[in-house]
């Protein structure tokens, strides 16, 4: 298994955003994670399309938009044609077989999970999505403290062998 580095744009400083991006670029980054947040599924908001647009236009790195929004079902598309490579959304806002079946075959799709919701609840899915993000903050907000117990569940998933897996880490 390899390890793959994707730092989260949510952490950069945004009026110097594209030598953020040269700087991970050059620091040995494998993709750009982008934090979308709607302030329904998570109290804050963040930025949509546009921004990811934009983004797309800076770097050739694959760009990985994690989906915080209560409907993604209405908007993944628009994040693809901005330029997202991966899209995850979490299984918490009531994810559908169908839903993962039209986006897999637009885009390497994924399932988060929170750090407080059991593994149990992504098993129907761990064979139908590419990988699986799991939370070790909760969602919605930047520089939390590292929560260790979702560790488990990633301990988990690679047990049964799901080759491909994400965790969150943020620093304080």
């Amino acid at each position: 298994m390899s390890i793959l580095f994707g730092p989260s744009l949510l952490s950069a400083d945004f009026s110097q955003l594209e030598e953020e991006i040269r700087q991970v670029e050059r620091g040995g980054a494998d993709f750009l994670h982008l934090d979308v947040m709607d302030g329904h599924f998570v109290p804050n908001i963040t930025f949509g399309p546009m921004i990811v647009e934009a983004i797309r236009k800076l770097t050739s790195l694959p760009l990985d938009v994690h989906l915080m929004i209560a409907q993604p079902d209405k908007y993944w598309m628009r994040f693809k044609a901005a330029g997202a490579d991966w899209i995850s959304l979490h299984v918490e806002v009531g994810v559908t077989p169908e839903l993962i079946s039209e986006m897999r075959k637009e885009v390497k799709t994924g399932i988060a999970i929170n750090p407080n919701t059991p593994l149990e609840v992504v098993e129907p899915y761990v064979d139908e999505v590419d990988f699986v993000l799991v939370m070790t903050v909760n969602p919605g907000f930047g520089g939390q403290r590292f929560i260790s117990t979702p560790l488990q569940k990633v301990k988990e998933l690679s047990q049964r062998g799901v080759s491909e897996w994400f965790f969150r880490i943020q620093k304080r």
